[in-house]
């Protein structure tokens, strides 16, 4: 299955279904920390289209389908990604690990990249530790939620 999809830049017209993919995905992150108010489920398609002046954003497609999508912003020399999505029938077959590396070489001219998430998040953290990032920083954002932020040197500061 993961052969047939293929990680393309983002139209803006690919906006409403990677907003939907978006909350999809992230109820499991909302019910691991009970709270649903978090970010990516209160976003407006308003302000995922305004991203797309400013940001790297990136989709995976099954025929028509987005199923993935990943987006970055280079700020300071520091490669930002988030919203690192794969539908749930097609996790884990990779498809994470393919866009977030797409999304690398696409911001591939920044220093260094940096990502967040749940400190509870343990098959995020897993990802991003073996695809060779580090803890830096740890934020509390809420009564129930840290978030922890990883790091990694691109190879043009290696």
């Amino acid at each position: 299955m993961g052969q047939n999809v293929r990680i393309d830049t983002a139209d803006v017209s690919d906006a409403e279904q990677i907003l939907k993919l978006q909350y999809l995905c992230y109820q499991g992150e909302a019910a691991l920390y009970n709270d649903y108010g978090i970010a990516p489920l209160t976003q407006t398609l308003d302000s995922l289209r305004e991203e797309f002046a400013t940001h790297a954003v990136l989709v995976a497609r099954l025929g028509d389908e987005v199923v993935g999508s990943v987006r970055g912003v280079v700020e300071d020399g520091v490669a930002r990604i988030g919203r690192l999505i794969v539908h749930p029938r097609l996790q884990g077959h990779g498809l994470g690990t393919r866009l977030l590396n797409a999304v690398e070489d696409k911001l591939a001219h920044a220093e260094s990249f940096e990502l967040f998430t749940g400190h509870r998040s343990e098959d995020n953290l897993r990802l991003y530790v073996r695809l060779g990032y580090a803890a830096d920083r740890v934020e509390r954002v809420g009564p129930r939620l840290s978030l922890v932020y990883l790091t990694k040197t691109t190879s043009l500061a290696a």
